[in-house]
């Protein structure tokens, strides 16, 4: 059985930069998993990520890129090409760090079988303690669907969650999307 990782990056308190994150985050309250999928915050974490990879047959990483496309568009990357689109443009120190962890990966020839970026367009990265946007927003369901639709290439299919089921959070309740937009850190 293969190790499968979804991985959401970015900081949420960068408006769009939070896409990765808050998209993983919608993904683990919508869907129950196997075993072998693990669905993770890697926030900014940077080369704290580099064990989480080299432990990854499949990696999934849900992010926002600026590719020069219109803000929200959806763009997927495959393979080797993922480390060359996140190096494009340097938006934040975390991209440097991912594509620093895939690097390393590469040299220690531990990099993972299979790698996609689903990536979106940024609109807004200046609004410091900002939500995503609403076009970056609207993506987050397109961005899931994909992400789905990877994970059938290797025989996944997650079920829908129930109340039966309810998971935690994969971070802290405080920075959740509804409590984070709220104001409600408590």
């Amino acid at each position: 059985m293969r190790n499968i990782t979804i991985l959401g990056v970015g900081n949420i308190l960068w408006a769009d930069e939070g896409f990765g994150v808050r998209a993983v985050e919608t993904l683990h309250a919508r869907y129950v998993f196997p075993e072998n999928v693990k669905l993770v915050d890697g926030g900014t974490q940077g080369l704290a990520l580099l064990p989480l990879v080299e432990d990854t047959d499949v990696l999934i990483i849900l992010d926002a890129v600026d590719f020069g496309r219109e803000p929200g568009e959806l763009v997927l990357v495959e393979d080797d090409d993922v480390p060359q689109c996140l190096t494009a443009k340097k938006m934040s120190l975390h991209q440097t760090s991912m594509v620093d962890v895939l690097g390393l990966a590469r040299l220690k020839d531990t990099l993972p079988l299979h790698i996609r970026l689903i990536g979106v367009q940024p609109l807004d990265l200046e609004n410091y303690g900002g939500s995503v946007t609403a076009p970056v927003r609207a993506q987050i369901d397109a961005a899931i669907a994909e992400a789905i639709s990877y994970l059938s290439r290797f025989g996944v299919v997650p079920r829908l969650r129930t109340t039966r089921d309810a998971a935690a959070s994969l971070g802290p309740d405080s920075v959740a999307l509804e409590n984070y937009e709220a104001g409600s850190f408590a």
